[in-house]
């Protein structure tokens, strides 16, 4: 979804293969919690009519369809690195065109040659989770027009319950190869204080933290939301 530690191989190559064969609808609901199935919806992202609207680290773009239909964007930009995810998000949902392009670069690469392009940017668990924040926040704040909105949805912690970094840090997580090798990627799961010191620092202001409970029962992850704005001339 975002940028990977290994240059060549697609790391997101098997990730949603098996949904991409059965389900094929546009999705009916939007979730930002991990478990995808209750919390906040598509209102934390406010009116979407005729702006333009970029999905960071999109995958398959389900997110990204589910916008395109149900509110009215002038256009949303599903934005992915792997060529897997591109080709299963174009085979999904392709038909949506003009409204939904489906892109595959670097997300940051993407970002820093649309300066004062978006209304409105956001990530679903996406590329702000997998890509160094030091490059992308700087360059989501650049892409966005002045008072444009980013919002996103991160790891409040680690799955196995250890606590998020104190500070910027990544860490190592296990991925395969599209031959199935084992390899790792980087993830950043960072306190709530670091996204408020980097979001700030890279041209934010009205940062807010929601932390999204996990499904106890369902053994789901706890999430952070995270809104911010460009801060405005």
């Amino acid at each position: 979804m975002g940028r990977v530690t290994t240059p060549t191989a697609d790391l997101w190559h098997h990730y949603g293969r098996a949904r991409h064969a059965t389900d094929r609808a546009v999705p009916d609901t939007f979730h930002w919690g991990w478990s995808q199935g209750s919390g906040p919806g598509p209102e934390v992202l406010g009116d979407l009519t005729g702006l333009h609207v970029g999905d960071l680290g999109a995958g398959t773009a389900r997110h990204a369809a589910y916008l395109a239909l149900h509110h009215g964007p002038a256009r949303i930009d599903a934005v992915d690195a792997s060529p897997a995810q591109h080709a299963m998000a174009t085979d999904l949902y392709g038909h949506l065109a003009p409204r939904l392009r489906i892109e595959q670069t670097d997300v940051v690469s993407h970002l820093r040659a649309a300066a004062n392009t978006y209304d409105v940017l956001y990530s679903v668990f996406g590329a702000v989770d997998f890509t160094e924040p030091r490059e992308l926040l700087p360059a989501a704040a650049a892409a966005l027009r002045p008072g444009g909105r980013l919002v996103f949805s991160t790891l409040a912690h680690y799955h196995g319950g250890a606590p998020a970094q104190p500070e910027v840090q990544h860490a190592d997580i296990p991925a395969r190869t599209p031959d199935g090798k084992a390899v790792t990627m980087r993830r950043w799961v960072l306190q709530k204080h670091v996204w408020t010191k980097m979001l700030s620092a890279s041209r934010f202001t009205r940062i807010s933290v929601e932390q999204l409970l996990g499904e106890a029962e369902r053994r789901t992850t706890d999430a952070h939301l995270v809104t911010a704005h460009r801060e405005a001339p």
